[in-house]
């Protein structure tokens, strides 16, 4: 591999032009399609297999009208202090509100009226206006959702309080600050790594290209494909970090060959095949751990991670083709000030190469090697610690109450559970495949378990062979009692009757991302155990690999649990109100983390596996690895923290626990796991590192990661006298 990868680095440099002209194109062709394809709907959610998409599923047969998947609002209204809200001036003012909310958009199923239906607090200072939707909550239009925000002006004219709550009012976050500031942020790491603006802007415009391309081709698709607007989100997040990430290795590699004293030609050839094996690897392991979603089984998650896929493959392919092209303009500008002065003294002195001094990654190596055992139990016991929380893990979707209280969804939230109680915010639909006595055994075998509020009398369909019956819990939506409600009502009621509706279509997904945790664990780590065996030809150091990046997840999860769970300096990231951690953070980070970690790890050890292969000690190549790679890997861990924690600062509970939950697992896998738990254990080792067992040596293909044949072919074919000239121009 290394040797095509090496002509293909040196083809695409003398080529530059036509290189570079394909990637436009392609650019622009994208970006054609992105602007001429149809708007895209939101992606459906569904949930094969589990009761809640049942209901829905059987909903939709027998209550077409009803739009039971459909967005759902509550507009709340609260009297001033001393009022209720069945004077007969409010009433007179909810009724025009609730007139305009019908006639406010054709996407509107249903609204009731408070004062048939029973939606007034005992206390009567309380009521609200329930709305359905046809569509859901990404469906509806901007003018439904201003109709929507505009009623009740006229009741807070008269001196209520109005607030709206529901799904009708979420939309899709506003990630572009993060992004920003992670660009920022990596620029200014960059040009600090490098020392060079040249240097520093040829990783952020490969990374923007590819991105550009990766989101322009999904938004393209997205109307065919039927792809939501999270997909394109979870495509740029990823793309903008491994973008970065290869353009940086392969950068970084090309300064060490010219350092070296080598054409420019020559170091764009060596840097492609070397450092370019490392990238090609690393885009493999996280392409198997974003494929590895349709393990899950939720068609939403699968289409976000083969989309995802898409965007790293086409970051390796820039990585190993535009990055040299665009080397090739750079000309000497790509080695910083101080590096082209010390060169030219060097060479004024009759010397090819500049002698390396130590730098930090070399003083920190051999501090490792000297104590490997303490660096090694430092790392373990400290990452171990942070690690206990997660074992009180619960997991679940944040409903209203995690939203800042300056918001109207916390807001109406709030008086909803001060006027009726917590579990009002989130009632359980209970769905009888059943004539009008099936409905009515299940109202009385409802009511008689814990933790009910309320049970509505059955709503019957035309037929009459099914019912709907409404339950409100006691707790809120997001509680373990609402959820051990959820499954009580399964276990007491037979198999023709199903619990669904928002809060059990959440309890549900919660499940099933559990059940599958494992499976895809065991799926991805096994098959990059797998792909890593071939890249190091070790067997003891991609299980050390995988077992860092499990250490460095659990503690990260650790982390998460303590803020957003527990609250522990929760005020300081803004946590509004603690409860159960997002149900698909877990997989998510195993899948988004696993790829980075593997990025750092196959760079930094691909090199001292290289100096080993080449004649060096184990010891030796520990600080070799470190010499080229620590810097390089450092900067990229920096970078990546810098994008995630940009998202902290959302007014999202979900967006801020994600940006959270990356940037400090990033950090613990970059920093801790890398960085000290890996040349600790290699230093323990030695040798045994690097051992693999013959008859698994023979079954393993052979794909010179390490650059062994290359070196081999070029030395063969290298004039006698030795290296080239570094190239001044």
């Amino acid at each position: 591999m290394a040797t095509f990868l090496y002509r293909l680095g040196r083809s695409a440099f003398r080529r530059r032009h036509l290189v570079a002209l394909i990637w436009v194109a392609l650019l622009a062709l994208a970006g054609v399609g992105a602007a001429s394809a149809p708007v895209a709907t939101s992606s459906s959610f569904s949930i094969p297999g589990t009761e809640a998409q049942k209901a829905f599923d059987l909903l939709e047969e027998r209550f077409p009208s009803a739009g039971a998947d459909g967005a759902t609002a509550r507009v709340v209204f609260k009297a001033p202090d001393g009022q209720k809200m069945t004077d007969p001036a409010h009433k007179a003012t909810v009724g025009k509100a609730v007139g305009e909310l019908r006639s406010g958009s054709d996407q509107v199923a249903n609204v009731t009226d408070p004062y048939t239906v029973q939606a007034v607090s005992r206390d009567g200072g309380t009521a609200y206006v329930q709305v359905s939707y046809k569509v859901n909550g990404m469906e509806l239009t901007d003018a439904t959702r201003e109709a929507l925000k505009e009623t009740g002006a006229e009741a807070r004219e008269s001196g209520l309080t109005v607030e709206i709550g529901g799904d009708a009012l979420q939309t899709v976050p506003e990630t572009g600050a993060g992004e920003i500031i992670g660009v920022i942020v990596a620029g200014i790491v960059l040009v600090i790594t490098f020392g060079s603006l040249v240097a520093a802007g040829l990783p952020l415009l490969t990374a923007i290209i590819g991105v550009g391309i990766g989101v322009s081709t999904i938004t393209a698709l997205a109307s065919v494909l039927d792809l939501g607007s999270t997909t394109s989100t979870l495509a740029m997040m990823i793309g903008l970090a491994v973008g970065i990430d290869y353009a940086l290795f392969i950068v970084s590699r090309y300064r060490a060959e010219l350092a070296e004293g080598r054409e420019r030609e020559e170091a764009a050839g060596r840097a492609v095949g070397t450092a370019g094996s490392a990238v090609v690897f690393a885009g493999l392991t996280v392409v198997i751990a974003l494929v590895g979603l349709a393990v899950v089984n939720i068609p939403m998650l699968t289409k976000m991670g083969f989309a995802a896929a898409g965007t790293v493959l086409i970051a390796v392919l820039i990585a190993l083709t535009l990055i040299p092209a665009l080397l090739g303009y750079a000309g000497k500008r790509v080695v910083g000030r101080k590096a082209r002065k010390a060169a030219e003294a060097a060479e004024a002195a009759g010397g090819g190469a500049v002698e390396a001094k130590p730098n930090m990654g070399t003083r920190w190596a051999r501090f490792v090697l000297r104590r490997p055992v303490a660096v090694l139990l430092v790392g373990v016991i400290g990452l171990g610690a942070i690690a206990v929380p997660a074992a009180s893990l619960e997991m679940g979707l944040p409903d209203d109450g995690a939203q800042p209280t300056s918001t109207t969804q916390r807001r109406a939230y709030d008086l909803l559970s001060d006027g009726f109680g917590p579990g009002s915010n989130g009632p359980l639909m209970v769905v009888v495949d059943g004539d009008k006595a099936a409905a009515d055994r299940t109202v009385t075998d409802i009511k008689g378990l814990d933790g009910v509020a309320a049970v509505t009398p059955p709503a019957p369909n035309k037929a009459g062979d099914t019912s709907i019956i409404t339950v409100v819990p006691k707790d809120r939506p997001s509680s373990v009692e609402t959820e051990n409600l959820v499954h009580s009502i399964r276990d007491t009621t037979g198999d023709d009757v199903l619990v669904t509706g928002a809060t059990a279509m959440n309890i549900d997904f919660s499940q099933k991302m559990n059940d599958a945790l494992l499976p895809y664990l065991a799926l991805v780590v096994g098959l990059a155990f797998l792909l890593l065996m071939v890249v190091f030809r070790s067997v003891l150091v991609p299980l050390k690999a995988a077992l860092g990046f499990l250490l460095s997840v659990v503690a990260a999860l650790g982390a998460v649990v303590a803020v957003f769970q527990w609250g522990w300096l929760g005020s300081l990231f803004g946590v509004e109100q603690t409860g159960p951690i997002m149900s698909m953070m877990p997989i998510f980070m195993v899948g988004v983390v696993f790829g980075l970690a593997m990025d750092y790890e196959v760079f930094l050890v691909t090199r001292m596996r290289e100096a080993y292969v080449h004649g060096e000690r184990p010891g030796e190549a520990i600080v070799t690895g470190f010499r080229h790679g620590a810097r390089v890997v450092t900067a990229a861990a920096v970078i990546m923290i810098a994008v995630f924690a940009g998202f902290i600062g959302s007014s999202e509970q979900m967006v801020k626990m994600i940006g959270f939950g990356l940037a400090v697992a990033v950090f613990f896998d970059a920093f801790v796991v890398r960085m000290a738990i890996v040349p600790a254990v290699l230093a323990l080792l030695g040798r045994r590192a690097w051992w693999l067992p013959r008859w698994l040596d023979r079954a393993l293909p052979n794909v010179d990661v390490e650059g062994e044949g290359l070196r081999k072919e070029l030395a063969a074919d290298a004039p006698e006298g030795g290296e080239r000239e570094l190239v001044r121009a």
